[in-house]
C-alpha cells in the first residue's frame, strides 16, 4: 500500500451531446470512459465515466465524463456538481448548442469558476467561429476569461497544449483544506470479489484514511473504511481533490446508491428546511431570458450527486424557503441547483440558513426576507447568533460556520445578552421587594425567568451589580448586609443563646422575635445560624456540643446528654442525630451513645 498520492486535479466534462467529450478523454488518457456495452453500441454516454492520466509535471489528472443528452440531466449534474473544474466542450463543426447552454447554466449554478473551453473536431471545421461564439457566452458566466484550446481527438492536434493548460489549471487552483470535514458524495456502489462493497466519488476536500469511521447520509449509519484506492492504486490515506474508491466494512452494496454521502461525524447538518438566496434563472436554451424567473412550486433540488424534490415558498424576488423531501447533509454557503423539469428552468442558489425559524403571523415572510438580505457572508457565525440570541457551538460547527471546534459551549449575541442582563436585574429587584426578609432570587427561578437552556452559565448575564451567594442571586447592595429587621431579631436571638447555647427557641419564640421562614433560611445560608433538624442554634453549636459530651462517662443516654447540654429532649434528640451523621457520636444498639474523636481534615 502506497502513501498519500500527490494532490492533482479532478475535471468534469460538459457540453452538447455528440460534441466529442468521450472521444477527447480517450485521446487524452488512452482509456474509454464509456464503460457500458450499450454506451459503446450506441456511441452515446448514458452514465458517468471515470478515467485518468498524468500531467506533464507528474500531477495526476482525473476526469468525470458526463452524458450530453438532455434526458440524462440528473446524471450530468451529479458529475459536474462535485468537480473543482470543468472542460466545456464545443465542437467546431456545430458550435454552441442548446445543451451547451444548459450545461453552462448548471456550471454557474454550482458555483464552478475554474475550467477550460475546448473546441473539438478542429479537423472538421475552422474552430475560430465556434471559439468566438462560445467566448461571448462565457463572458456572461463564471467561466469568463477561461483559456480556450482547439483540438482534434482524431489527429491529436492541440492535445499537448490542452495537457499544458490542464497542468496550469491544477497549479492555479487553491489547495483545499486537508483537515476539512469530509463529505464524499457517492456516484457508484458495487461489489468486488474478495473485497466486498466499494463506493466511488470525488473527494473535494479533507482526508480519508483506512480505518476511519464515517457516517452515511441520510441514514446516519456508521461505516468504516476497510481500504482505499485512488486512480487505480491502493493507498493508506488520500487528500482532496481526488477521485477515490472506498472499500467499506459490513455494509452491502445494495444498501448504497448514488446521492448518498460519507461524512465526517458531527460536522454536517442534516437539513430538511433551508432558506436560500437564488440568482436570476436560466431556461438552459440559447437566447433565453435570465431575469425574473417564474419559480416552480415543487422543484427538483440537486446537490452533489443527490437529487430530491422540494416545496418552494418565495420570500422575495431573490430568496425562498425550501422544504426538502429527503434530508441533505449541508453547510451554510453550499451551492445547490433548482430545476423545473417542465419549463427547463435551472436556478443556482446559495444556502443561507439550515435551521430557519417558523414563519408565523402576518408579515413573517417579509421580515425573514429582510433578515436574509442583510446576510453578506453566509459563513459568519454572528449572523446566526444574532438571529437566535443563543447558539450551541457544536451545532454552528456542524452547519459550517467559521468557528474553531473548541471553546465555550454556547455563543451569545451581545445585544441579546444585554437584554437578558436587564431582565435578570429586574427580576432580582422584584424578588427583593416581594421578599425583604430574604432578597436573594433562587438561581433556578432566575434561569426559568430568562428561559435559559441547560448549560448556559447564568453568570453571563449577571454583571457587577448582581452577586451569587449560596444558590441565590442578590443585588450587590444586599449580598452581605442583612435586612434591618432581620439583623435586630438575630442580635436578640444570639444574646439568648449566649446565655443557654443549646436552648433552641421554639417556633413560637422565633415568631415573637420576628424571624420568618425566609429570614431563617437567609441566616443559615449566610452562616449566621446553624440549623439542626427543625431547630436553630448559634454557628458552631454541633462541634461545641460534641466537645461537652466528651466529658461525660461513656456511653451516655439521651437524658444524660440533655442535662449536660442544659437543654430538653426536644433539642437533644435532633442534636444527637446530627452528631451521629457528622460521625462525632456513635449510637449503640441499646440507644446509648459514645463520642468519637473528630475526623481530621485532609491537608
Amino acid at each position: 500500500m502506497t502513501a498519500t498520492p500527490r494532490p492533482g486535479l479532478v475535471v468534469a466534462t460538459a457540453g452538447h451531446v455528440d460534441h466529442g467529450k468521450s472521444a477527447l478523454l480517450r485521446a487524452l488518457t488512452g482509456t474509454d470512459p464509456d464503460r457500458l456495452a450499450e454506451e459503446r453500441r450506441r456511441g452515446l454516454t448514458l452514465d458517468l465515466g471515470f478515467v485518468w492520466t498524468t500531467a506533464p509535471d507528474g500531477r495526476p489528472l482525473a476526469f468525470v465524463d458526463v452524458p450530453g443528452h438532455h434526458r440524462y440531466l440528473a446524471t450530468t449534474f451529479a458529475g459536474v456538481a462535485t468537480a473543482p473544474a470543468v472542460l466545456l466542450v464545443v465542437s467546431a463543426d456545430e458550435g454552441w448548442r442548446p445543451q451547451t447552454e444548459q450545461h453552462l447554466a448548471a456550471i454557474d449554478a454550482f458555483g464552478i469558476r475554474s475550467g477550460l473551453l475546448v473546441i473539438t473536431r478542429s479537423d472538421l471545421a475552422d474552430p475560430g467561429a465556434a471559439r468566438a461564439q462560445a467566448g461571448e457566452r462565457l463572458a456572461r458566466s463564471g467561466l469568463a476569461g477561461a483559456p480556450a484550446v482547439a483540438v482534434s481527438a482524431r489527429t491529436g492536434a492541440g492535445l499537448d497544449q490542452l495537457r499544458a493548460e490542464l497542468a496550469a489549471l491544477a497549479t492555479d487552483l487553491p489547495m483545499p483544506d486537508a483537515a476539512a470535514p469530509v463529505r464524499l458524495w457517492l456516484d457508484r456502489a458495487f461489489t468486488v470479489d474478495g473485497a466486498g462493497t466499494v463506493v466511488t466519488g470525488t473527494l473535494t476536500a479533507g482526508t480519508l484514511a483506512v480505518d476511519d469511521t464515517l457516517r452515511l447520509a441520510p441514514s446516519d449509519a456508521p461505516v468504516r473504511i476497510r481500504g482505499l484506492q485512488s486512480l487505480g492504486r491502493e493507498v493508506s490515506r488520500v487528500t482532496g481533490p481526488a477521485r477515490v474508491a472506498v472499500n467499506l466494512r459490513r455494509v452491502q452494496a445494495d444498501q448504497l446508491r448514488r446521492g448518498q454521502a460519507l461524512l465526517t461525524p458531527e460536522r454536517w447538518w442534516s437539513a430538511t428546511t433551508v432558506d436560500i438566496r437564488h440568482a436570476p434563472g436560466s431556461s438552459g436554451r440559447a437566447g433565453a431570458s435570465t431575469t425574473s424567473p417564474r419559480l416552480p412550486a415543487e422543484p427538483l433540488v440537486h446537490c452533489g450527486t443527490a437529487v430530491t424534490s422540494a416545496r418552494l415558498r418565495p420570500l422575495r424576488e431573490d430568496s425562498a424557503r425550501l422544504t426538502l423531501r429527503t434530508p441533505l447533509p449541508l453547510h451554510v454557503g453550499d451551492r445547490i441547483l433548482l430545476r423545473d423539469p417542465g419549463s427547463r428552468l435551472l436556478l443556482g442558489a446559495t444556502v443561507l440558513d439550515l435551521d430557519p425559524p417558523l414563519l408565523t403571523g402576518r408579515g413573517a415572510a417579509a421580515h425573514r426576507a429582510r433578515r436574509l438580505a442583510a446576510v453578506t457572508d453566509p459563513h459568519d457565525p454572528a449572523v446566526r447568533v444574532a438571529a437566535t440570541g443563543l447558539a450551541r457551538r457544536h451545532q454552528l460547527v456542524s452547519m459550517g460556520y467559521a468557528l474553531p471546534t473548541s471553546g465555550d459551549q454556547w455563543l451569545v449575541d451581545p445585544a441579546h445578552a444585554e437584554r437578558l442582563a436587564a431582565a435578570l436585574a429586574g427580576a432580582v429587584r422584584e424578588h427583593a421587594a416581594a421578599h425583604p426578609d430574604d432578597p436573594g432570587l433562587p438561581l433556578a427561578a432566575a434561569r426559568r425567568r430568562l428561559q435559559l437552556p441547560d448549560g448556559v452559565p447564568l453568570s453571563t448575564f449577571t454583571g457587577p451589580d448582581l452577586v451569587e451567594r449560596g444558590e441565590r442571586l442578590y443585588r450587590a447592595v444586599d449580598a452581605e448586609r442583612l435586612p434591618p429587621a432581620v439583623a435586630t431579631a438575630l442580635d436578640r436571638l444570639l444574646a439568648e443563646l449566649a446565655e443557654a447555647p443549646f436552648a433552641a427557641p421554639t417556633r413560637q419564640r422565633l415568631n415573637e422575635l420576628g424571624l420568618s421562614g425566609d429570614a431563617l433560611a437567609l441566616l443559615v445560608r449566610r452562616g449566621r445560624l446553624e440549623r439542626v433538624g427543625t431547630l436553630y442554634l448559634a454557628p458552631g453549636a454541633t462541634p461545641r456540643a460534641a466537645a461537652r459530651l466528651r466529658r461525660l462517662p461513656q456511653p451516655f443516654t439521651v437524658g444524660e446528654a440533655a442535662r449536660a447540654l442544659g437543654t430538653s429532649r426536644r433539642v437533644a434528640v435532633p442534636l444527637l442525630e446530627a452528631l451521629d451523621a457528622a460521625l462525632l457520636t456513635r449510637r449503640h444498639p441499646d440507644g446509648r451513645r459514645a463520642t468519637r474523636d473528630p475526623v481530621p481534615h485532609a491537608g
